[in-house]
């Protein structure tokens, strides 16, 4: 079996970085799904937080993986990966002295790149996981993520979500997060391209853009243009391995085929979000 070399991955993604080019991110989420990608050209590949949630432990997205859990999926991806992976590390898994611990396992699992958001979670009551942290709070969780790693090869991505705040909240927060250090800022939200034009003015990092299919956003060329380096557009081979699951197990019982769920639909199904929904309420929704 050919070793991989972890510090080689962070160089090519590196080289990615500086390559006036858009690169597509291929959804990662166990060995397997690693060498396929890699197999099939895929430049890079990334583990997502969501995913992994999905993976591990059959809940939704709503903060209740631990960093051992996913850096435990990390390193079995980390061991095989013959691409970068990069590694949606959430919110670095608490406070600044957290996302340090972070940085440290995440590396040592072999992941090439992480994103660090500035979203306060898990989220309150009754909210969204819209909430920011401050600017201030944000910058002291990357500066003290790059005094984490030992290897300096290993990217750090700020990410922050531009659809919930003004633009000029978010030209604040990047150029902050540029003078911490951050080697790339990543962007979930952007609307479209005068949009992205706008913030992008003034950065001098390489970005990466959570799209989700959004048809205004449709243009590698002139997204590698406004420095845009990687592109997630979701994570659509790990559904499709949920419909794939579902439907070969409902023909394998002789059950007519399809009743018309989606993937979404059936992640929905098999997560139990209304048990989750009902303990919150249970246990979270303290009057004073």
């Amino acid at each position: 079996m050919q070793k991989v070399c972890h510090h080689e991955m962070r160089n090519a993604f590196r080289a990615l970085l500086a390559r006036s080019a858009c690169f597509q991110t291929a959804s990662v989420f166990d060995p397997l799904s690693a060498r396929i990608a890699a197999d099939l050209g895929f430049e890079v590949g990334i583990l997502g937080g969501s995913v992994a949630s999905l993976q591990v432990l059959a809940a939704p997205d709503i903060a209740l993986i631990t960093l051992s859990e996913f850096a435990e999926q990390a390193t079995r991806i980390g061991r095989v990966a013959r691409l970068p992976v990069i590694a949606d590390a959430d919110h670095g898994y608490g406070n600044a002295l957290n996302a340090m611990r972070t940085v440290t396992e995440l590396e040592r699992a072999g992941v090439a790149a992480l994103t660090l958001e500035d979203t306060l979670l898990p989220a309150q009551f009754g909210r969204k996981s819209y909430d920011l942290i401050s600017v201030a709070e944000g910058v002291g969780k990357l500066q003290a993520a790059r005094e984490a790693r030992n290897d300096s090869a290993l990217a750090i991505i700020a990410r922050t979500h531009a659809g919930v705040q003004s633009l000029n909240d978010v030209i604040h927060r990047t150029r902050a997060y540029q003078e911490a250090g951050a080697d790339g800022i990543c962007l979930v939200g952007v609307e479209d391209f005068a949009h992205l034009e706008a913030i992008a003015e003034g950065l001098r990092v390489p970005l990466m853009l959570v799209t989700y299919g959004n048809p205004q956003l449709r243009d590698d060329e002139r997204l590698a243009a406004l420095g845009v380096r990687i592109v997630v557009n979701g994570h659509g081979a790990y559904f499709a391995a949920i419909k794939a699951t579902y439907d070969s197990l409902r023909e394998q019982r002789g059950i007519a085929p399809g009743n018309g769920l989606t993937a979404s639909e059936l992640a929905t199904r098999y997560t139990s979000p209304d048990e989750y929904l009902a303990w919150a309420e249970q246990y979270m929704n303290v009057k004073e």
